[in-house]
């Protein structure tokens, strides 16, 4: 199964989210998004292809969105793309493209929605959370 990460090696969320793809016994291709941005169409693909609004796509913590003025509810979706494209930490992560779909999976358990069903067990995430049990089942 081809599978894609745009992924952050800084955030925890990004590592589960990885490490669970990792668990379903696939090696996906890793993008670090932060030094290799999307193109626009990229991009503009991922947040339709997930369901999401652009604005739902931007993040807020830990990034210059504040500084930017991003807050401002009049801006339009070009603008919200060229910030983020001009500051590509404003990508939310991790952004995930399967077959099966495409997902912001945050939280990190959502990537399990597009992946087989091959887990190889037991699944806790960096926190302690125990996501998947010792037959790779989800524990709800």
């Amino acid at each position: 199964m081809n599978v894609t990460i745009y992924h952050n090696p800084a955030c925890g969320t990004s590592r589960n989210t990885l490490a669970m793809i990792r668990n379903a016994g696939i090696e996906p291709a890793i993008i670090d998004y932060v030094s290799t941005p999307p193109s626009r169409a990229e991009l503009v693909k991922m947040i339709a292809d997930a369901g999401l609004t652009v604005r739902q796509a931007l993040r807020e913590k830990d990034t210059p969105y504040a500084e930017l003025g991003l807050d401002n509810p009049d801006l339009t979706d070009d603008q919200l793309l060229d910030a983020m494209l001009a500051h590509p930490i404003l990508i939310n992560r991790p952004f995930v493209i399967t077959p099966l779909g495409t997902r912001l999976s945050r939280p990190s358990e959502l990537v399990l929605e597009i992946l087989p069903e091959t887990h190889k067990g037991a699944f806790t995430k960096e926190d302690g959370e125990k996501v998947l049990d010792a037959e790779g089942k989800r524990i709800v």
